[in-house]
């Protein structure tokens, strides 16, 4: 405790000054209630032809269509005017606009399916409905087409057929509950969402496959005929009848609640169809007027910037601090620190590293958007943390281990551990990190305005100098500022939420209790929830058996004074890691009741994993932004500096010392500061390429390479630790066979990718053992390599 109180005296003094300097001035809160946090910029275009009779009006691939009895017109491509197409659909009781198509359902009960080819309207029969509907409205969800209407008895009918070709089968589903016509129906996250007339303005209902209908809540009015369409990722536009003109609202899927966007809409407004992030309306005397949703950018303020780069600063100098106290004179000073580091700070290292800038983000995103059911995740990892803090940690850190590859070296073969230490550092390199920076930096630039380039090379630069100039206590020390900053940013968002809301503490209690909000376990055997159970399975791989084999985890176990330290910094790990996930599924939990409460303040373009960085660009006093943008950054450096130096570990333990002859330490210093360097350069590199690519195919990618190339080594720790028979032939065919029959797997697309892990360590376990079987036992001792003392 002394050595840390030294070592952060002038941070804790920085801090301390950049707080007295936020209190010491005047600073209000972003935050205006009742103000659109998004803007709406409005135009027109040219007027339909003055004999132009148009019923329907759609867009196709963003090129408006006006759609008439004997009659279409299409708008050019540069927008100036309409051109006549020959199209005789009669009279149109339905229409869609489904990006590159659209859909016309005719009185004649036929669905026409339309398309643009060569600047010519292209209309095709589709299918032809069972029976006839009043009313009727379309969407398209997934890969089917529905239809919801009035049967000629007034029952309310839902039907689905397959988008494919063919002679597919209509498909009957229940009908919404109760009466009301339908007005509006519109596909958004995962769900049918149906506006409905009746008793004053109306109702919203919500049909998924696996609930069927549910009450949303009353409509803020009439809407106007086929006006809805789906915006960003969890809203919904609509234009709502009032006086003396219609307005522009949206309505948040995930709150329920409704918005008015700041648009002018022509008081005649007749037709609509979906146009950029808006709509393009046609008035009753032909009259083109548009308007579309912008998203604005939340700057940061001089006082934000100031306390960013403090804690910049403060993690560089800290780096520099221990590069000039301590005398590395081997490579265990630069890697496991000397194994002097406490158990408590080596506790709080490990819940920094597995704590990364995406949980940051995304643990808030996930608990706004649903419930506290992923916490359970943290509940049950506990208990796994508990068998590998008595069983596991302990037999690794007896064998005084830098790089945990060494312990498949001594228990099977060298080829084993080059080989899975290679794969270790191509997936940390190419997926891992790569991805750990990009993502935030992609939700900070689309928040705050700040490039994701700057982003990447300010979080990458700073990470890679004080890693490479402190070493493994520089990463440990840094990471326990880390976690302050990040978990009190954390928590004074929660306190401020709670502070803005009108009714206070009760009414977010209340808010949180009545819909939901806090709802953890899930007992129920359903393989395709968030259940207990799936938990469960995912601990025993995800935690239990791959944890031997993660070189970032078992470093800071590796660090510690002895075994017994070493697996009290396991349990240091487990007891932070409830109140911790505590924290985080609390901010989601409180933006939910924010926004319930103040919907105006969302931007409907953002995704839900944008809602936290949202609110504090755009809610927050000046400074305190600036700290947990701060914070953020903090998150993602606490696992790139775990991942650098994990990755320099391996390159020199495992390579540059088995491979390179006439060696000394001072030699064997120097290669692991220059690949602490490479690494992290690399790693930048790799997230300044994903700046060009899809991020969200890639992290998914991301996710199938660890399952791939990892699951077989972690079965061979398992072989390992937990037989006597396993040998190095068993194993070979093993993990040789896993990562086959995995990628046969993964090729055939026959399970989500999260499995392939589970998959692959199973395939290994099984695969391997039995192959031992049919080879000589191990001849060498296997003292102190498994878990049994006799061995």
């Amino acid at each position: 405790m002394r050595e840390f109180l030294k070592t952060f005296r002038w941070h804790l003094l920085g801090c301390l000054a950049a707080m007295v300097l936020m209190v010491a001035l005047p600073l209000p809160a972003q935050a205006k209630s009742g103000e659109s946090l998004a803007s709406v910029c409005s135009g027109s275009l040219p007027a339909l032809p003055a004999d132009a009779a148009a019923q329907a009006l759609v867009a196709i691939d963003g090129r408006p269509l006006a759609l008439g009895e004997k009659q279409a017109w299409l708008l050019d491509e540069a927008g100036q005017r309409w051109t006549a197409q020959p199209f005789a659909a009669g009279a149109i009781t339905a229409s869609l606009s489904a990006g590159p198509q659209a859909f016309l359902l005719g009185a004649d009960l036929k669905i026409r399916r339309l398309s643009i080819e060569r600047d010519a309207l292209h209309a095709a029969e589709f299918a032809v409905l069972p029976q006839p509907l009043t009313d009727a409205r379309m969407a398209k969800l997934g890969d089917a087409l529905y239809v919801a209407g009035l049967a000629v008895d007034g029952t309310p009918t839902l039907l689905q057929r397959p988008l494919a070709e063919g002679d597919a089968a209509w498909k009957p589903l229940a009908g919404w509950p109760g009466a009301g016509r339908p007005q509006a129906l519109v596909a958004q996250t995962g769900a049918l969402w149906l506006a409905v007339d009746g008793e004053g303005a109306g109702r919203m209902l919500r049909w998924s496959a696996d609930k069927g209908w549910t009450e949303r809540g009353q409509l803020p009015g009439a809407v106007i005929a086929n006006s809805g369409r789906a915006l960003g990722q969890a809203h919904e536009l609509f234009l709502i009848q009032s006086e003396p003109a219609p307005r522009l609202m949206t309505f948040q899927t995930i709150t329920g609640s409704w918005a008015t966007l700041p648009a002018q809409v022509p008081a005649n407004a007749k037709l609509a169809a979906p146009w950029q992030a808006g709509f393009l309306w046609l008035s009753a005397d032909g009259q083109a007027s548009t308007a579309a949703v912008e998203a604005g950018k939340q700057l940061l303020r001089w006082l934000d910037w100031v306390v960013l780069v403090v804690y910049l600063t403060a993690m560089l100098g800290m780096g520099l601090y221990f590069y000039l106290r301590e005398k590395r004179n081997s490579t265990s000073d630069f890697f496991v620190g000397g194994r002097s580091i406490p158990f408590w700070a080596a506790g709080v290292s490990l819940y920094a590293a597995n704590t990364s800038s995406i949980s940051y983000i995304a643990i808030p995103a996930k608990a706004f958007e649903t419930n506290w059911q992923y916490l359970t995740n943290n509940l049950v990892a506990v208990v796994g943390l508990m068998f590998v803090a008595v069983w596991i940690v302990p037999l690794l850190r007896r064998l005084d281990l830098m790089s945990v590859f060494s312990y498949l070296e001594t228990r099977f073969h060298p080829a084993i551990r080059m080989l899975s230490s290679a794969l270790c550092i191509l997936v940390q390199l190419g997926s891992r990190m790569s991805v750990i920076l990009y993502l935030p930096s992609l939700a900070i630039a689309t928040i705050t305005g700040i490039d994701m380039v700057w982003s990447i090379l300010l979080m990458g630069g700073f990470t890679i100098a004080y890693t490479a100039l402190g070493g493994m206590k520089a990463v440990v020390w840094t990471d326990v500022v880390q976690l302050v900053v990040k978990m009190g940013g954390a928590i004074f968002a929660i306190g401020f939420i709670v502070w803005q809301l009108k009714g206070g503490f009760g009414e977010f209690t209340q808010v949180a209790a009545q819909y939901d909000k806090t709802k953890l376990f899930d007992f129920s055997f359903d393989l395709t929830k968030a259940t207990v159970w799936g938990f469960v399975f995912l601990v025993l791989f995800d935690v239990v058996l791959t944890f031997p084999k993660d070189q970032v985890l078992m470093q800071r176990t590796l660090s510690t004074k002895s075994d017994r330290d070493a697996g009290r910094s396991i349990w240091a790990f487990a007891a932070i890691m409830i109140p911790g996930g505590f924290v985080f599924y609390t901010i989601g939990t409180a933006l939910f009741v924010y926004y319930r409460a103040n919907p105006e303040r969302m931007n409907p373009l953002l995704s839900i994993d944008a809602t936290f960085p949202m609110f504090i660009a755009a809610e927050l006093p000046m400074g305190v932004t600036g700290l947990i943008v701060a914070g953020i950054f903090a998150a993602a450096m606490a696992t790139l500096s775990s991942i650098i130096n994990s990755v320099a570990t391996l390159a020199s333990v495992d390579f540059y010392e088995k491979l390179v002859k006439n060696r000394d330490q001072k030699k064997s210093v120097f290669f692991a500061e220059l690949m602490t360097v490479a690494a992290g350069l690399i790693g930048v590199g790799f997230a300044l390429m994903l700046t060009r690519f899809d991020i969200h195919s890639l992290f998914d990618v991301s996710i199938e390479l660890a399952g791939l190339l990892g699951g077989g080594f972690a079965g061979a720790y398992t072989l390992g630790m937990f037989t006597r028979r396993a040998n190095t032939p068993g194993v070979v065919i093993g993990v040789a066979s896993s990562i086959t029959l995995t990628t046969i797997a993964w090729s055939m697309k026959l399970v989500h990718p999260y499995f392939y892990l589970a998959i692959s360590i199973m395939l290994c376990i099984v695969i391997g053992y039995v192959a031992s079987l049919f080879f000589p036992p191990p001849k060498q001792s296997l003292k102190g390599l498994t878990i049994y003392k006799d061995s």
